[in-house]
């Protein structure tokens, strides 16, 4: 049997060096975020609580990968995420097949959202955009829909925040080019977001 001097560092192979650089790169990101962010981070959670207080439902939207972290988000506050609580409401805007294509098919897909939150939103509600870009023609629309329902709209973005930073009440612009970073981030925000909701209330 070979000894192993097990104070000696691990030297890792070749081919996981890109792991852990990425790694390394998304924890950096996060302690900027954490470090800079902090205010932007607090007035999110202000409107999620404010919204969840007054009996709102929480609306989500997104494409691509942010479609899916917006129904993962939405099914945090509807059934939990570390505690045992009362549900809270909150709607994905992307799950609904029948309903996405329809809009689609016949007013564009840039409507596949706006469509939603004009026949479903109220006062009281808030919309949640996830959009690493900001500029999605459908995302854009959304926001403006829930404008005019008086439904103020959160954004999570990346880089500039895109167009959308002009169109929502508040926006959470991550400091990285890479779209899957700012998705990674834009998910660890949510967590702990829902996470003080669940423990506040």
């Amino acid at each position: 049997m070979t000894n192993v001097d097990r104070g000696s560092q691990h030297t890792p192979d070749a081919s996981v060096a890109p792991l852990l650089a990425a790694l390394s790169e998304l924890a950096e990101t996060a302690e900027r975020v954490a470090r800079d962010l902090a205010p932007e981070i607090e007035r999110a959670l202000e409107m999620v609580r404010t919204a969840v207080n007054q009996g709102g439902t929480l609306l989500f939207c997104g494409n691509g990968g942010s479609a899916a972290d917006a129904q993962h988000i939405a099914t945090e506050y509807v059934v939990r995420y570390m505690r045992n609580r009362r549900a809270y409401p909150a709607i994905a805007l992307t799950t609904d097949t029948s309903l996405l294509t329809a809009a689609g098919n016949d007013f564009g897909f840039d409507h596949i959202f706006s469509r939603q939150i004009q026949a479903l939103g109220k006062r009281g509600d808030l919309l949640i955009i996830h959009s690493t870009s900001g500029n999605s023609p459908n995302v854009l629309r959304a926001a403006e829909a829930a404008k005019e329902k008086g439904i103020p709209v959160l954004a999570l973005t990346k880089r500039d925040g895109g167009a959308l930073r002009l169109v929502a009440d508040h926006t959470i612009v991550v400091p990285t080019d890479r779209t899957d970073r700012a998705q990674e981030i834009h998910l660890c925000i949510q967590h702990a977001i829902c996470d003080a909701i669940e423990q506040a209330l």
